[in-house]
């Protein structure tokens, strides 16, 4: 019986989502930052459960955890008040009714809920926590296998690259089946053997592990399920992503593309950014079973903090839900016109977990982008999970059409770092890109909301992102004198600076089993991960410098 290997499994595991981006420093007037480079071992010590669950608001020096000092940060702040800030978040279904979110949803005060009117005149019936642009959807296809079915969306070139990337996709499943296959056999295994043992198909990992091994088969089953753990999922669910990923595998090798129309049920036309009457509705929960996403997310920004319950969000703010993305590709006039919705609604930090390859219809986006910078308004982005270098391949949403200059200064893309202080500091999945991505934040095993009063963990850029738009809405709350630009460039400028050589992500290949080693710093343009102290002590010292 071989064991599988967790590094196998990486590309399966469906808790990993994020996007794109590509920004440059401009010249802007900030404090230089503090001397706060890192070069020393962090030191080992035991961590308590709270502290694994939080370890993003952990601070290196006094926990041993390269986390964003968010403890620190809130000891600084103490004495001093902040102002409320509505963070949009644009994302799938999201949770309000959680016991941790049920206190920071934000509430559209001029509208009255259930009566079917447009009462504040802002174009949408009943938006009391924010706006569904999904309708009664949620399934859908992936934006390349929408151009594949309907060419006319998009123009030559990008068919051209379409058909490119087709190809390259059925080799890469060709991979992937033969993976999968041997992957499936051995999870199989573990989850017929545990299910037998503890009589039940729906065990937990807590009744695996009391179990007392009588067979070396029983023990390796049981080494399955502590691997499937250490993801935060269960082997069952790990049985239906791999079963699910070698279904697909085997539909785009034979170049099989499911036709159905998931969109019809919205009632609009996608590709036509005026065609709005009877588009979406007031709906922000999820809606399908595994749609947790927007709750995560939403519990990393804002989860109420220190009520006893759950885990602590990193900003005290008030949460918009903006359900713009679905289980496929988010179509793009989803994202323009609920970045819009946002704006027009009063939040000051957007957060954007989410991404795809192709974006037929991008100028929307740019001029959403473009439309919130008017408004004053940080967008922070993820900076996506295929761990490809960015400034070669583009992901879209971005800022930089011609990946080098900015449509504007107000977008922030964010690679995803683990807790490991030493070459695995950048998450194995993060794109980087000395010009495209901007900074790095935690984003592996974070811990937060998931639908139905629930938490568990997910590693994404889609984490980092949210982590970082916690630390933009902190300093918008307590230096709201700030603008979007300036808070950005204090996020990136106050940032812990990494001297160290690290595993480039996606350089571990069967080609380059070692991988390939760089500086840390090449893989952003800041090369700094984030921290919440340094961040609001070099805001305050902007606002309070005569």
């Amino acid at each position: 019986m071989r064991v599988i290997k967790p590094t196998l499994y990486t590309v399966a595991v469906a808790t990993i989502v994020g996007c794109s981006s590509v920004p440059k420093i401009q010249n802007i007037m900030v404090p230089a930052p503090e001397n706060n480079a890192v070069t020393m071992s962090a030191k080992k010590a035991p961590l308590t459960k709270d502290q694994e669950n939080n370890w993003h608001h952990l601070d290196l020096a006094t926990d041993s955890i390269p986390g964003m000092s968010v403890h620190k940060a809130y000891d600084f702040l103490k004495g001093k008040k902040g102002v409320e800030v509505v963070v949009g978040v644009v994302d799938s279904g999201t949770d309000l009714a959680h016991e941790d979110l049920k206190d920071v949803a934000w509430v559209n005060a001029d509208e009255i809920a259930g009566n079917g009117i447009d009462d504040d005149k802002n174009g949408y019936v009943d938006d009391i926590h924010g706006w569904n642009f999904l309708g009664k959807s949620y399934k859908e296809h992936l934006e390349y296998e929408r151009i594949l079915l309907n060419p006319s969306i998009a123009d030559e070139a990008t068919l051209a690259e379409v058909k490119k990337y087709q190809a390259k996709q059925v080799e890469q499943a060709k991979g992937t089946k033969t993976r999968y296959e041997g992957m499936l056999s051995n999870v199989v295994f573990a989850d017929d053997a545990l299910t037998k043992k503890l009589g039940k198909s729906d065990y937990s990992f807590d009744e695996v592990s009391k179990i007392t091994p009588d067979t070396e088969e029983l023990k390796s089953a049981m080494g399955i399920a502590g691997w499937a753990n250490s993801y935060g999922m269960t082997v069952a669910a790990i049985r239906k992503e791999l079963s699910d990923g070698l279904d697909k595998a085997k539909k785009t090798i034979k170049g099989e593309l499911d036709s159905t129309d998931y969109r019809a049920v919205v009632g609009d036309n996608a590709y036509d950014i005026k065609d709005k009457p009877g588009y979406g509705d007031g709906n922000i929960g999820h809606s399908e079973k595994g749609e947790s996403h927007g709750t995560h997310v939403s519990g990393i920004i804002g989860a109420t903090r220190n009520n006893g319950k759950g885990m602590d969000g990193v900003a005290n703010v008030k949460l918009m839900a903006v359900r713009s993305v679905s289980g496929g590709d988010e179509y793009d006039k989803d994202v323009a016109l609920g970045i819009r919705y946002a704006v027009d609604n009063g939040a000051k930090v957007i957060n954007t977990s989410f991404g795809k390859g192709f974006s037929p219809n991008k100028e929307w986006v740019y001029d959403a982008i473009k439309y919130a910078a008017k408004k004053d308004v940080l967008i922070v982005n993820a900076a996506g999970n295929d761990g490809k270098n960015i400034d070669i391949e583009k992901t879209f949403p971005n800022d930089a059409p011609d990946q080098v200059n900015e449509i504007s200064d107000n977008f922030l893309t964010v690679g995803a770092m683990s807790s490991n202080y030493n070459e695995e500091l950048p998450a194995s999945f993060t794109n980087y890109g000395k010009l495209n991505v901007d900074v790095f934040a935690p984003g592996v095993q974070i811990y937060a909301t998931t639908p139905e009063g629930e938490y568990g963990k997910k590693s994404g850029t889609s984490m980092a992102s949210p982590a970082t738009a916690g630390v933009a809405a902190l300093i918008r709350s307590y230096y709201p004198e700030l603008s979007a630009s300036q808070v950005k460039h204090i996020i990136m400028n106050s940032g812990t600076k990494i001297n160290l050589e690290v595993m480039q992500p996606g350089s571990v290949t069967a080609e380059n089993p070692n991988g390939t080693k760089v500086p840390f710093s090449d893989l952003s343009v800041s090369g700094r991960v984030v921290n919440a102290y340094n961040a609001l002590k070099m805001a305050d010292k902007m606002v309070n410098t005569k």
